[in-house]
């Protein structure tokens, strides 16, 4: 059976596109079984819906205070009962009713070779710094901000002429990369985690 992904999507959804056009090849193991948002009208959605995928939506200011939303968002993508949860540009955080639920299957992606330049900015932050190299890490998320188990990371050099929008580009790109090859590996082989250190594939 292909592992099962769910993925949470915010914006324009490329990184989703990108998992849809992998899961369409029997081989790569998995398929997207739901796609969350927390707002309404994005072209993430339209993306799952053109591909006939289910969706559904929790906005924060539709519930009573953050610790309902995530609790109901858990409710959503528990329904679907995901292998895997993903994270695709969602840019909201979750809180511990969502991680306890999906602790050690909720993955997301941060545009800077982690533990560097955490946060909102990682691009500027890297560019700001004048690191010659910088990336993309894709994580296990925990309670903190982007500071979960390191899955995998590709490096991006940073060009002399780069400003914040060409180096994010070609991070964007790496990170898709890495995205789609990983969650493959993970779907057809499995993967541990010990005392932080991600292992894919079977002893």
């Amino acid at each position: 059976m292909p592992a099962r992904l769910v993925v949470l999507v915010s914006g324009a959804g490329t990184n989703l596109q990108a998992l849809l056009d992998a899961t369409a090849d029997e081989a790569y193991g998995a398929t997207v079984v739901a796609v969350g948002a927390d707002r309404d009208g994005i072209e993430g959605l339209a993306r799952a819906e053109r591909a006939g995928v289910p969706t559904f939506v929790h906005r924060v200011k539709d519930h009573p205070d953050r610790a309902a939303w995530d609790l109901a968002l858990a409710d959503s993508v528990a329904e679907h009962e995901p292998d895997l949860v993903i994270s695709a540009g969602f840019m909201k955080l979750v809180g511990p009713d969502f991680l306890a639920r999906f602790e050690g299957r909720f993955l997301n992606t941060h545009p800077a070779l982690s533990p560097s330049f955490p946060g909102m900015h990682g691009p500027a932050d890297a560019l700001a710094y004048g690191v010659k190299v910088t990336g993309c890490t894709l994580f296990v998320v925990d309670d903190g901000v982007d500071t979960g188990p390191i899955v995998a990371q590709a490096a991006v050099e940073v060009r002399d002429d780069d400003d914040v929008d060409t180096l994010h580009e070609r991070i964007k790109v790496a990170e898709r990369a890495l995205l789609v090859d990983t969650v493959g590996r993970i779907a057809r082989e499995g993967f541990t985690i010990e005392d932080r250190r991600v292992r894919i594939g079977h002893e």
